[in-house]
């Protein structure tokens, strides 16, 4: 009995199970079975890196906060049907996941908010269902992106600084050279 709760509660390589799901070693070298569905979730736990299957069907999920499937590296199996999906701009990384991921478990997933969308597809979702959406990335990344362009034309204009003056000290280099030699080589009348 001892043995039983150890496989149904384990410690997956130092990570938790989450404390609403079930998780199981199915064996061999394959990962984790993490199994959190009808919980009645309304946000994604933290899973651990070596889940390999995660049944999440039949919760409360409007949306997937982006990122947060990004490090599931061995994930081969993803039950997400029945939930209330909101489709909106938070859904767009879910289905761009997803179009990578499965397009089947993409085609069976539907909106159940706003309800101009109830039950269309995510699969089907275009640009202009979701209306404007202006943060498709994390913040993090938006930040890191306007921080190295930002970096990158400051080096341009650097280099191009640079250029100019090397351009303008040579000329001025030889300028002076020139006009000694023509100042030497004027004869002194007295």
């Amino acid at each position: 009995a001892v043995l039983g709760c150890a496989l149904l509660m384990p410690t997956v390589l130092g990570e938790d199970c989450p404390s609403w799901c079930r998780c199981w070693s199915p064996g061999g070298a394959q990962g984790w079975a993490v199994d959190c569905s009808s919980r009645g979730l309304r946000s994604l736990p933290t899973l651990p890196r070596w889940t390999h299957s995660l049944l999440l069907h039949n919760n409360s999920l409007a949306s997937i906060p982006a990122g947060a499937l990004d490090g599931l590296t061995h994930l081969q199996e993803l039950q997400l049907w029945d939930n209330p999906w909101h489709c909106d701009c938070h859904i767009l990384y879910l289905k761009l996941w997803l179009q990578d991921f499965s397009t089947p478990a993409l085609a069976r997933l539907r909106c159940a908010s706003p309800a101009h969308l109830r039950m269309k597809s995510l699969g089907q979702l275009t640009g202009s269902d979701l209306g404007v959406c202006a943060r498709l990335l994390p913040n993090k990344c938006l930040q890191f992106f306007w921080r190295d362009l930002l970096l990158i034309a400051a080096v341009i204009i650097v280099l191009i600084l640079v250029a100019w003056a090397l351009k303008f000290s040579k000329k001025l280099v030889c300028q002076l050279t020139l006009g000694g030699r023509w100042l030497r080589s004027i004869p002194k009348t007295h």
